[in-house]
């Protein structure tokens, strides 16, 4: 991967949502998709990494990951109702 800025790699998300919520809450916005892409990633991940204490589970790290990402998620979330009022 080579060491282009977020602001680069995602000029297209970040000015239609910045345009449509102005510039804090539009990358935010575009930070939820981000945590969200990778939300999607690890949950992958997790269904080839289970848990040998836990069968039908992911993997210790891959649930902490998880929790982590959606928790990030739901702080974000707030922020953007927040700034909304």
């Amino acid at each position: 991967m080579k060491d282009v800025s977020v602001y680069q790699e995602r000029r297209d998300e970040l000015e239609k949502h910045e345009m449509m919520m102005g510039v804090p809450r539009g990358r935010l916005a575009v930070t939820l998709d981000v945590l969200t892409d990778a939300l999607v990633l690890v949950g992958q991940h997790g269904v080839y990494c289970q848990s040998s204490r836990q069968p039908g589970k992911p993997a210790m790290d891959i649930q902490v990951i998880s929790k982590a990402i959606t928790d990030a998620k739901e702080l974000i979330s707030n922020v953007m109702g927040e700034l909304k009022k």
